[in-house]
């Protein structure tokens, strides 16, 4: 079994259907809470369901607002309104994500997901 995700509201389907074929589970936050529910929600629930939230809101790549390690991870996809950088974001994350396949390895931790690298803070 693959990863626990928490995919945001602004996670294209692409993205959340590339990660379930990599044999992850994508929990949608739509199915979970409203899609306009504020941050603080969304990481909260993210928090409630044992999860890794996984977004493009750039909020969430704010340490001192949301410090890495009061959560169970969070993986920041790096866009940045350039949406034909989605192939290659999503495939250095399925193989990070493949080599890295417990939960704990992602605890306390914010990866920043690019298209030539992945960054992480604690």
């Amino acid at each position: 079994m693959g990863l626990k995700l928490f995919a945001d509201h602004c996670v294209p389907s692409t993205v959340i259907t590339s990660l379930n074929d990599a044999g992850h589970e994508v929990l949608k936050l739509r199915e979970h809470i409203p899609q306009d529910a504020p941050d603080q929600v969304v990481i909260a629930k993210a928090q409630e369901l044992s999860a890794i939230l996984i977004s493009l809101n750039g909020d969430f790549i704010d340490i001192v607002t949301y410090p890495p390690g009061n959560y169970n991870g969070i993986i920041a996809l790096q866009i940045r309104n350039h949406p034909r950088s989605i192939n290659a974001i999503m495939n250095r994350l399925t193989v990070y994500l493949s080599s890295q396949p417990d939960m704990a390895h992602y605890q306390g931790k914010l990866f920043l997901v690019e298209p030539h690298r992945i960054r992480i803070r604690a």
